[in-house]
């Protein structure tokens, strides 16, 4: 391990994804709405919940990533696109790496920052209630693992801003 790294167990790898998934799950009608036929994003939370429940990490969660993230392009409606990337984030953060990086925080927190943009979107303004919401669903194991990494980068998307105000919420926590 190099400096500022850390073991990363695979229980742990399940209460980040539960965490991701559950965010992403409630998105899934937003891409269905808009692309009925498409089942991509479908796969990648079953991916996902899959590895959650029990079952090993294996190439079935990486593949239904990538193919979700691809299912995000071919629709044009944002809610429908961040649905579509929550659900790949969902089952992309079997795949957390116990890197001291913040771009690791991204593993973590994405799906999360994709409801509350979609939240946002829906409701045509900011409501700092849906951070706190989202933050408040962080199992004290999930609190424990994100604080392992450095904070993440404000950056200057939306959807950046939306993360670091969930880490932000999260780690404040007790």
């Amino acid at each position: 391990m190099g400096a500022g790294d850390f073991d990363l167990t695979t229980d742990e790898l399940r209460v980040v994804v539960r965490f991701a998934s559950d965010c992403a799950q409630e998105l899934l009608p937003y891409f269905e709405a808009v692309a009925p036929e498409d089942s991509r994003p479908r796969e990648a939370i079953d991916a996902a919940r899959t590895f959650a429940d029990g079952a090993p990490r294996s190439n079935l969660q990486r593949t239904a990533a990538f193919a979700s993230h691809r299912a995000a392009k071919g629709v044009s409606d944002e809610s429908a696109q961040l649905a579509a990337l929550a659900c790949g984030d969902a089952a992309a953060a079997a795949y957390l790496h116990p890197i001291a990086k913040a771009s690791q925080v991204g593993h973590i927190l994405r799906a999360a920052a994709c409801a509350a943009r979609v939240t946002e979107l829906r409701t045509g303004t900011t409501d700092v209630n849906t951070v706190g919401v989202l933050a408040g669903r962080a199992t004290p194991q999930l609190i424990e693992i994100l604080r392992r990494y450095p904070a993440a980068s404000p950056g200057s998307s939306r959807l950046s801003q939306l993360m670091n105000a969930l880490d932000s919420a999260i780690r404040g926590r007790n």
